[in-house]
């Protein structure tokens, strides 16, 4: 390690070198790059990221120098932030101390300096062109009075310099005389003194020289801050004038909708009236804001993009809000003029929008000992343990998968877009917002029974509605088919899986999601992050998500990778991030997306990407950039009192909500749920074990009928009768409906086809694969997708009619 150049006591001097910076008790000292320099002392991994990623900062007018030995000292500004810092030799953290010494007491005065400048002019905003006020012209005054002092202090140089010599020389003269040896003694000393003040006067015109360079660098970084703040005020005009502009377009055309005939809804008049204000200010917006860094991901790392890039490209990076503005605009108008057209059908079906509840009975305090649970599972197998709902919250996994619509705006806007990559974006981020709901929601849902449904009709206020059914129980799966009229459709099937780790649970969804747009036949799936609910033994529940989603578009070969970071003690990152790309089928980076799952999510526009350095594993990162980050997706804040009702949002305390009109099996009806939501646990858990006993002997009909019709009659007596033995387990027995058996088991989640402890062992499981279950789904076929090449279940119709009539003769009766 070179070492560097000691520092001297002029101010405003850069001094840089290695330092060994405590991180944390695992990696202890590491080696960093700092630098001082204006006061503020910062720091780097390597000298490489000076030029894009900053560690962090300390002012050192406000901290505290502290050596704690002949290596180590420790700067602090009063507890926000302390550097614990070792040298490598006590001469290096000599030369260390001095500078930040000599700097600190530099950032002091100037602050003196700035206080007391600011309390002889006060701040006002500007009121027109001229714009740098007072302070500019106390700046400007205070520079001409320091040059016109440092052109005297030149003067009387350039004359102590000359009238020096002479006096040299004449000393110098005396010396050759050879008087005696007292007068040669003295005009020694004369001759040392005069020296020494040439010496002086040489150092004080240096260090006025200094300052003046000094001064005049800060002119400069003062004219161009001027500069930057006028044009940004010009600017800002600019945009409020558009704005203004925009606003009188609005308000004539609202004034036009809702007096002039129908004939008005034409959709251009709509691109007339709000559309190229909205677009231009877009344009203004993109043209002066940039992008902070972020905190370096794994794979990639982001910086502000050039000012070039917004100027050139303006347009093109305001398309994303242009576009999706217009939409917005068209939407309003379009709406404006339905509900000034007599001939519209919606005047002639006018009805109030349902007000939905917002409130129901808050959770009881009731205490559970796990242990009264566990010791009377003593000898019994797993899939015999039954689980109370104490452990549940009074919703279906039905209804937990429908709350992925909350946040059904998102592919409203994506179904508007113009672009596959800007749709993508939206889409990447209800991916996201699916999560949001599960940050406090540690509750168990219900397991459905084979057969149950959920409906969830929002077609008059939100423009979509959606359909749940349990169309398997081994392994149990769920297939869900949402249809919106504003051109999208959502249709997924999802399968638990689960792995207990001692002090966590591991609950991993397989199958897919898909969403279709009608407009642009773009076609994406997806699949889910693995859910993980940690202090399952000890301590107080909180669930985490992680893993990574790939968003494919498999018209376009578009595709998003979203990364969900886990939470880790010893990571510097906001808990709970989200990171993502998205890419074009070539691989091309466009747009960025960063955020948390639990709170929001924001995109910026790549302009720009380069290889960077090397990451911690050695895996070369790419430095993308990008424009300034714009929200695209922000959590719904809980109702208040959410604490004491399961933490669920304001869509989830609808869902349970009583509806007439439903199917016999919809959710909304099933007994012990409504019991538990109502606070009726004890009455709840015995409900809960007559479904399940129920479901198990339909379960035990259906398997002879499909025996009996798979085989001779002789195979058939025989297979009753194996049904019949007392060494047939419920494990076994109950099949595909392990969530009715052991819904509420601790094995519910487990692996098909997994035996568990039994004493008569593993052989039955080969049985129940042999004689499979032959149920059908009631509204749900299966298909074979072409696009992504998956098998899931599809919503083949029927339901939204029966609905209609009313006749729900086809149903079952599991309830």
């Amino acid at each position: 390690m070179s070492e560097p150049k000691p520092p001297t006591p002029t101010p405003g001097d850069t001094y840089k070198g290695w330092l060994f910076k405590w991180t944390n008790y695992i990696k202890g000292y590491q080696r960093r790059w700092f630098v001082l320099s204006n006061g503020l002392l910062s720091y780097y991994r390597s000298q490489a990221e000076m030029g894009h990623t900053c560690r962090g900062t300390i002012n050192l007018a406000t901290a505290n120098i502290a050596v704690e030995d002949s290596c180590n000292f420790v700067i602090s500004n009063g507890g926000a932030q302390t550097y614990h810092l070792k040298a490598s030799s006590e001469v290096e953290r000599q030369r260390w101390i001095t500078a930040l010494e000599l700097a600190k007491a530099k950032a002091v005065h100037m602050q003196a300096e700035s206080d007391d400048s600011g309390d002889e002019c006060p701040a006002a905003p500007p009121s027109s062109g001229q714009g740098g006020g007072c302070r500019n012209l106390e700046i400007q005054s205070t520079l001409r009075t320091l040059g016109s002092k440092v052109e005297d202090l030149n003067t009387c140089n350039d004359l102590i310099v000359k009238h020096g010599s002479a006096l040299q020389r004449s000393l110098s003269e005396l010396e050759a005389l050879r008087v005696s040896g007292d007068v040669g003694d003295k005009m020694k000393q004369v001759t040392e003194r005069a020296t020494l003040f040439r010496i002086t006067s040489n150092a004080m015109i240096n260090a006025c020289r200094d300052f003046l360079s000094l001064a005049q660098s800060h002119s400069k970084r003062w004219q161009k801050a001027l500069h930057s703040e006028r044009d940004q005020r010009i600017r800002l005009e600019e945009t409020l004038e558009q704005l203004a502009k925009q606003h009188n377009h609005l308000e004539r055309a609202f004034r036009g909708a809702t007096v002039l005939p129908s004939s008005f809804s034409n959709p251009a008049l709509g691109n007339k009236g709000g559309v190229p204000g909205k677009g231009d200010a877009s344009d203004e917006d993109d043209d002066n804001e940039f992008f902070d860094a972020m905190e370096d991901p794994a794979e990639f790392i982001t910086v502000p993009a050039d000012p070039k890039y917004h100027r050139r490209s303006g347009s093109n990076a305001s398309g994303f809000s242009c576009e999706t503005g217009m939409d917005d605009q068209s939407v309003n108008f379009d709406e404006l003029s339905l509900a000034s057209n007599p001939e519209s059908p919606q005047t002639l079906e006018l009805e109030p929008v349902r007000q939905r509840r917002t409130r129901i009975p808050d959770k009881p305090n009731y205490y559970l000992n796990l242990w009264s649970i566990m010791k009377n599972c003593i000898g019994k197998e797993l899939s015999k343990i039954p689980m109370p709902v104490n452990f549940n919250e009074p919703l279906s996994m039905l209804q937990r998968l429908s709350e992925d619509l909350e946040y059904y705006e998102l592919l409203d806007k994506a179904a508007k877009c113009q672009s596959s990559l800007e749709q993508m974006c939206y889409v990447a981020a209800f991916t996201v917002s699916s999560y949001s709901t599960t940050v406090h929601r540690t509750g168990k849902p219900f397991n459905p029974l084979l057969g149950e449904t959920f409906e969830l009709d929002r077609l008059k206020d939100c423009g979509y509605r959606s359909l749940c059914e349990q169309v398997s129980h081994h392994p149990p799966a769920a297939a869900h088919h949402a249809l919106s009229e504003k051109g999208w459709t959502l249709r997924q099937e999802i399968t638990l899986a689960s792995k207990f780790r001692g002090k966590y649970l591991s609950i991993m969804p397989l199958g897919s999601i898909q969403c279709l747009f009608d407009k642009s036949e773009n076609h994406y799936s997806w699949k889910k992050v693995t859910t993980t609910v940690h202090n399952i033994i000890v301590g107080k529940l909180w669930i985490d998500q992680s893993g990574e989603i790939d968003v494919v578009n498999h018209k376009t070969g578009d595709r998003c990778h979203l990364k969900f970071a886990p939470y880790s003690y010893f990571s510097r990152d906001v808990p709970r991030k989200v990171t993502g790309v998205v890419t074009d089928k070539d691989g091309k980076a466009h747009y960025v997306l960063s955020g948390t799952w639990d709170e929001k999510m924001e995109f910026s526009r790549i302009m720009q990407s380069s290889k960077g350095e090397n990451g911690t594993e050695g895996k070369q990162r790419t430095v993308y950039q990008t424009l300034k980050a714009k929200e695209i997706w922000k959590k719904n804040p809980l109702p208040e009192g959410a604490e004491n009702m399961y933490f669920f949002s304001s869509l989830a305390l609808t869902l349970n909500e009583s509806e007439e009109g439903v199917a016999p099996t919809d959710s909304r009806r099933r007994p012990d749920q409504r019991m538990m939501e109502d606070g009726r646990w004890d009455e709840a858990n015995a409900e809960k074990q007559k479904l399940e006993e129920k479901q198990r002997i339909v379960r035990r009909e259906r398997e002879r009928e499909a025996v009996k019709a798979a085989s001779t009659p002789e195979e058939a007596v025989t297979e009753d009768s194996i049904n019949d033995s007392p060494l047939k387990t419920d494990g076994v027995e109950t099949g595909t409906e392990a969530s009715e058996v052991s819904d509420e088991t601790d094995t519910e989640d487990s692996p098909p086809l997994t035996p568990v402890a039994s004493p008569y062992g593993p052989s039955h499981v080969p049985f129940q694969s042999a004689h499979p279950d032959n149920y059908q789904a009631m509204w749900f076929d299966k298909f074979d997708d072409p696009a992504s090449g998956e098998t899931l279940h599809v919503y083949k119709g029927g339901y939204w009619e029966a609905k209609e009539q009313g006749s729900w003769d086809m149903c079952p009766e599991i309830f």
